[in-house]
């Protein structure tokens, strides 16, 4: 199958190898998403099992936008799995813990264009659920606070907070890594 639609059409149809097309195609942006949100491997899997389920239960409400909206409907389903894993398991737990980052660090934006994208991805990894949960949220998924405080049941102001939190801990895992790599 070569686009979404035909993909889409064969597995509206019952087309079970379809169904194994999709997930092999997107297997692996799918596992991105969730390391994103939990740095445990083997939890991811249980994410990914439960995503790919209750994307194949509910493809037939699946509205197709064009090349491209299939991929970001499984993204949102596996987002959307990533906090309820985190939720169920208690381990969306918001820090009030100050970071120590100098002032000059902070309002300066940090340059990761020569960073490799699994570094960045294990720095990520490396925040805080709570931090890491809003700054996902915020960064990857294009949520506002205001979306996010209602998604995570937490107050507006919280999530802007964690998101700042998070933001300065990375700018400083970024700058002591450039600084050890001679970048």
């Amino acid at each position: 199958m070569e686009t979404e639609k035909q993909l889409l059409t064969a597995i509206l149809n019952g087309n079970q190898q379809a169904m194994r097309q999709l997930y092999e195609r997107y297997c692996g942006y799918a596992m991105t998403v969730a390391l994103r949100y939990i740095p445990d491997r083997d939890a991811v899997q249980d994410v990914l099992q439960d995503s790919f389920v209750k994307a194949f239960s509910a493809i037939q409400r699946f509205k197709y936008r064009g090349e491209g909206s299939l991929k970001a409907w499984l993204m949102r389903i596996v987002a959307n799995q990533s906090l309820t894993y985190l939720r169920e398991n208690q381990r969306l737990q918001l820090t009030n813990d100050l970071i120590d980052v100098p002032d000059d660090e902070q309002e300066n934006e940090v340059d990761t264009r020569q960073l490799p994208i699994d570094v960045l991805l294990k720095m990520i990894q490396q925040l805080p659920d709570g931090y890491r949960t809003v700054f996902n949220l915020f960064v990857f998924e294009q949520k506002s606070h205001q979306e996010i405080a209602h998604t995570l049941g937490i107050k507006e102001n919280s999530s802007a907070s964690q998101f700042f939190r998070a933001k300065n801990m990375l700018a400083r895992m970024i700058n002591d890594y450039k600084r050890k790599s001679n970048l």
